[in-house]
């Protein structure tokens, strides 16, 4: 019955628009009164799940990706995709999602991404004769690809979501590969319609302008060079990456590229303090809604439950991601790691599925949940940016959605993909 009453107040106060981190929490608490166990417990549960070390890293890497928009590092890395792939048929689709991968590896949001992108391509792609929901969707779906490529505070949540057995250099490690096929396969997707809808190309602007262009975006990447190179050197530990990150983005911002004044530099930090205050209030109250489901042993059912299904491990691993993904579609990516990680690991690692290997077809799985309706937060920003209503994205979407499921297939099916990386370094 306390699943019922856990579950059941989730999805009335889902249903009824209440936030997430709301839903989660108030259904912790009226679990806890019908189980006549003191409602200061949920309190306790939720700052034990924030007081955690390696938490520390989420807004240092926030903050990190905000002083970067800000600051305008992410004209410098559009301007360098534009020189490098602005020719090819659909270029500025092209130029969209490698912008978005280089962006990713040095802030780590998709939404982020999907801001500082479409902000800054779709009006140039509108005047060029694109199609605002191409613009939109090609946006959106590259955004993902910073979930995947270091560094990824969503990683580190799942770490934490583990237990801590999990590295998170190894995690970072892990992603590197699995998020550039996702970045090539949109490509292809973003060809493919290019070429459908008889998008122009445009022409190569010469190897001095792509090498100034290269030069000029070299102080903002080598942001994610120092923060993987750092950790796998030992100098300091993925936390201690993070705060290097800021300090090194405020430097590069103020001295070299000269372009963060006092005004960018205050907004980052409201736009930082802000959304790391949303994460931590889901991660706490997400802790303790999964407190309550290992009290009343979800995890023990769910996994005897799938078990029982089929002892083809493909096949349970295939119904493991079809769970992810439709949950994807309702929940934003943070409260669900917390929550399905003590549900599924155990289950993929008895199959036979690393835990690094099964970190990442979570993030990827659920980072396709960001761009899938009806919570589909990427998607609804990249709607917003774009100024088209999510209905027109939708009719048009599906080619990369298929493009990033064939990938999570192939990180499902081919463990070296993911952890070949992460082998290197042991």
């Amino acid at each position: 019955m306390e699943l019922v009453v856990l579950f059941g107040c989730f999805a009335v106060l889902l249903a009824l628009g209440v936030p997430v981190a709301f839903c989660l929490g108030l259904s912790a608490l009226a679990t806890l009164f019908y189980l006549d166990i003191p409602l200061i417990v949920a309190f306790q549960r939720m700052a034990a799940g924030v007081d955690v070390f390696a938490l520390l890293a989420i807004p240092f890497f926030v903050y990190a990706g905000e002083l970067m928009n800000q600051s305008g590092i992410a004209a410098k890395l559009v301007r360098l995709a534009e020189s490098m792939l602005g020719r090819v048929r659909g270029g500025l689709g092209q130029v969209s999602v490698l912008s978005c991968m280089m962006f990713g590896a040095v802030s780590g949001s998709a939404v982020a991404a999907t801001s500082a992108m479409g902000s800054a391509l779709t009006p140039i792609m509108r005047e060029t004769g694109y199609d605002d929901d191409f613009a939109v969707n090609v946006t959106a779906t590259g955004a993902t690809t910073g979930l995947l490529i270091p560094p990824s505070h969503n990683m580190i949540i799942y770490s934490i979501a583990a237990g801590g057995s999990v590295s998170i250099l190894s995690l970072f490690l892990a992603g590197i590969v699995p998020g550039i096929l996702v970045g090539l396969a949109l490509m292809a997707a973003t060809y493919a319609l290019a070429m459908r809808r008889g998008y122009p190309g445009g022409s190569f602007p010469g190897w001095r302008p792509l090498l100034a262009a290269f030069i000029s975006a070299v102080p903002g990447l080598l942001s994610a060079v120092i923060i993987v190179g750092g950790i796998l050197s030992g100098v300091f530990t993925a936390t201690e990456s993070s705060a290097i990150a800021v300090v090194y983005t405020i430097l590069v911002a103020t001295f070299v590229y000269r372009s963060l004044n006092w005004t960018k530099f205050l907004a980052a930090t409201r736009n930082a303090v802000r959304t790391t205050a949303i994460v931590m209030l889901i991660i706490s109250t997400a802790s303790a809604f999964g407190w309550l489901m290992a009290v009343a042993e979800v995890p023990l059912r769910m996994s005897e439950a799938l078990l029982g299904i089929t002892e083809n491990p493909l096949l349970l691993l295939l119904i493991v991601n079809v769970i992810l993904l439709i949950l994807g579609t309702f929940m934003d990516m943070a409260p669900l790691i917390i929550i399905t990680t003590p549900i599924f690991l155990p289950v993929t690692t008895q199959l036979g599925m690393d835990p690094v290997q099964f970190g990442v077809v979570m993030i990827l799985n659920l980072g396709i949940g960001l761009v899938t309706p009806p919570v589909g937060s990427v998607l609804f920003v990249g709607c917003a940016v774009g100024g088209i209503p999510i209905e027109r994205s939708l009719r048009s979407i599906w080619p990369f959605y298929i493009a990033m499921i064939c990938v999570l297939l192939l990180v499902t099916a081919f463990p070296q993909l993911s952890l070949a990386l992460p082998s290197l370094f042991e």
